[in-house]
């Protein structure tokens, strides 16, 4: 699991290119209030949204989220683990107004970066 990186994956960094290209200025890997040792893969803080990319193995992706038999047990409570702690980082972001955006890994770069953009735009249309 020290192999894994966790952030500045290939997937990050195709996103944050194509949101750079697009005049998007973001944060990366940024704190999640209340959740030591949690982070943002990308985060718009004056508009208060959140992005995460997840990753298919680890936060189990319904198309491609493998579970391992060897020591089956211990992975298959590690990556439930996983996906309770998305949960929760969700759930406190909301309830401080944030806007969270998951997306797995495998989606098109630039369909996530539509999405992002749209809902960035959104946000800053006066009501």
């Amino acid at each position: 699991m020290s192999v894994a990186r966790r952030k500045d994956t290939k997937p990050e960094l195709d996103l944050r290119r194509l949101l750079h290209a697009r005049g998007l200025r973001y944060r990366v890997t940024y704190p999640v209030p209340g959740r030591p040792r949690r982070t943002m893969d990308v985060a718009f803080t004056r508009a208060k949204v959140a992005i995460f990319l997840d990753g298919c193995f680890w936060h189990g992706c319904p198309e491609h989220a493998t579970q391992p038999r060897a020591n089956a047990d211990w992975w298959r409570q590690k990556l439930r683990d996983n996906v309770e702690r998305d949960a929760d980082t969700t759930r406190v972001l909301t309830d401080q107004g944030w806007t969270v955006l998951r997306f797995w890994e495998h989606e098109e770069p630039a369909s996530i970066a539509d999405a992002i953009e749209a809902v960035l735009r959104e946000s800053v249309t006066p009501r």
